[in-house]
């Protein structure tokens, strides 16, 4: 079969359907609403459980606006749903894997089917405008479907090698190791979470899911797809709860072989030095960024602005990819910051339901509160607002899109990772100057140029330290990779393997080697 990503926005601009995109995503967003305030369970062992202890899901675009109620799980649920992957692990990685791959192409199927759902859904929870979440609900899709493409390609990880000596037949098989924790991010809470889920449980590996605490309804319709799908009863637990608890005994049970995670960055290190402490066992992260784009003295300066914008303020910034860092060469530096104001003036905040809606609202308070401290300390560290720098009253957690300058490189807002929409521009004098600016932080997840010379595209492929770059990109200087186009993974301290999702060679992390030997007589 070959593989196809799913492209419902640009299909239906390619097709002249726009309209019809817009009136099935309006229907879904009716539908969903009559879903709300219901109450969900946990899902271990192919059985709902339902706790005593609860907690309620919110919309960021509105507090007062209760998405559900559901069971707040503990370190005795995660356990509980440990034992029960633990025990359906031996059957699911004896299953052909032929089998696997057929349940996970109908898992991308089911997503096909309910995309305007899941993406009106995911509007409501944390708060992406229709384009964004429907890119979401496609990837998850794309996802699935180029796992199970490559386990095609790759025959099952199963190898025939060479011959040493007369009668010796040898084979390379890859093997699943057991028990993976699968633990989710709130901003892409079906692509992101579908695709590791994926990926640990194709491959013949059990899984316990942990979605981000503000997403649960997105990972509870996860569960259902993959039940659905004909994920056996064990293979796939889901279980709601904080990360205190059921993430750090995910983190802590020897029962739990591997561990797969997309978060923050003092979680994924806290987790990568304690989960192998006693016992050697692969660990999967993806950890974030301080993602540059640098504008060359020959750059298209209106394409630089349009796709530096869209980087900067797609999502309020709240993607790993998010360009947070712009490096303008001196020589057009004012003519650039003028295009990007303007740029960024267009920008129209509020409902992300709506569809002229730009930037919905930051995902919770704690995300408000970073912003205004970041905003404060750019005016305690003398740098100058351009644009924005107010977080917005009213019932929805909604901040205006902010373009700071002149801040010392060294500052904190240069250096770390806030995940809101605050954007800083860094002059810079030449390319050289460029990349070591570009180079200076710690992380290395994605980058950006934009430039009339062929010679620094190369330059910048060689010498920048990051793991997914673009050129002269102007639908997202640094963002928008796409399942099978662009694999996605970060150097540094942006992730730990080195190996990224939607690539060649993401699956293989998920087994180990054996090596298998027969002699004939």
């Amino acid at each position: 079969m070959v593989f196809q990503n799913e492209r419902t926005w640009q299909n239906a601009v390619e097709a002249n359907k726009t309209e019809e995109f817009h009136q099935a995503y309006e229907a879904a967003v009716e539908q969903v609403r009559k879903d709300f305030g219901q109450k969900h369970p946990l899902f271990i062992d192919g059985k709902e459980v339902w706790t005593r202890e609860t907690f309620v899901d919110t919309s960021p675009s509105n507090r007062k606006l209760v998405l559900g109620t559901f069971s707040k799980g503990g370190k005795p649920h995660a356990r509980q749903a440990i034992a029960a992957a633990k025990k359906a692990f031996p059957a699911w990685a004896a299953t052909p894997w032929e089998e696997r791959v057929r349940i996970f192409r109908r898992a991308a199927d089911l997503v096909a089917a309910k995309k305007f759902t899941y993406a009106a859904l995911m509007s409501f929870e944390n708060g992406k405008n229709r384009y964004e979440a429907m890119a979401d609900v496609d990837e998850a899709a794309d996802l699935m479907r180029w796992y199970a493409e490559e386990m095609e390609r790759n025959h099952g990880y199963d190898f025939a090698m060479g011959q040493y000596v007369p009668g010796e037949k040898t084979r390379s098989v890859l093997k699943p190791y057991g028990v993976w924790a699968v633990v989710a991010p709130f901003n892409f809470p079906i692509a992101i979470a579908g695709g590791m889920s994926a990926g640990a449980m194709i491959t013949g590996n059990t899984a316990v899911f942990k979605p981000a605490s503000d997403t649960p309804f997105m990972g509870w319709e996860l569960c259902k797809i993959f039940r659905e799908a004909g994920v056996p009863a064990g293979v796939f637990n889901y279980v709601t709860g904080p990360g205190a608890t059921v993430g750090q005994e995910l983190v802590d049970s020897p029962e739990v072989a591997g561990f797969v995670f997309t978060g923050s960055r003092d979680v994924g290190i806290g987790a990568y030095r304690t989960f192998s402490e006693t016992f050697p066992k692969p660990i999967i992260t993806e950890l974030g960024g301080k993602n540059p784009t640098l504008v060359t003295e020959t750059a298209d300066l209106d394409k630089a602005a349009a796709g530096t914008m869209r980087a900067a303020f797609g999502y309020g910034g709240q993607k790993c990819s998010a360009c947070s860092r712009v490096l303008v060469d001196k020589r057009v530096k004012k003519a650039f910051v003028e295009k990007l104001v303007a740029e960024t003036q267009k920008i129209k905040i509020g409902d992300p339901t709506v569809r002229d809606t730009y930037l919905g609202p930051v995902i919770n308070e704690a995300a408000v509160r970073t912003y205004e401290k970041a905003v404060a300390d750019v005016k305690k560290g003398r740098g100058k607002i351009l644009h924005g720098g107010k977080a917005l009253k009213g019932d929805g957690l909604f901040v205006e899109p902010t373009i700071v300058d002149g801040l010392p490189r060294k500052h904190r807002v240069n250096h770390e990772e806030l995940f809101v929409p605050i954007l800083s521009i860094l002059e810079v004098d030449g390319l050289d100057d460029a990349l070591e600016v570009a180079n200076s932080v710690d992380y290395g997840l994605t980058a950006g140029i934009f430039t009339g010379k062929r010679e620094e595209v190369d330059r910048f492929f060689r010498e920048n330290v990051a793991g997914v770059m673009y050129a002269n990109r102007a639908a997202g200087s640094t963002t928008g990779a796409v399942v099978g186009v662009q694999p996605f993974g970060g150097w540094k301290m942006s992730g730990i393997s080195g190996k990224a999702a939607g690539g060649y060679f993401y699956l293989p992390q998920f087994m180990h080697e054996q090596s298998q030997s027969v002699y004939e007589s």
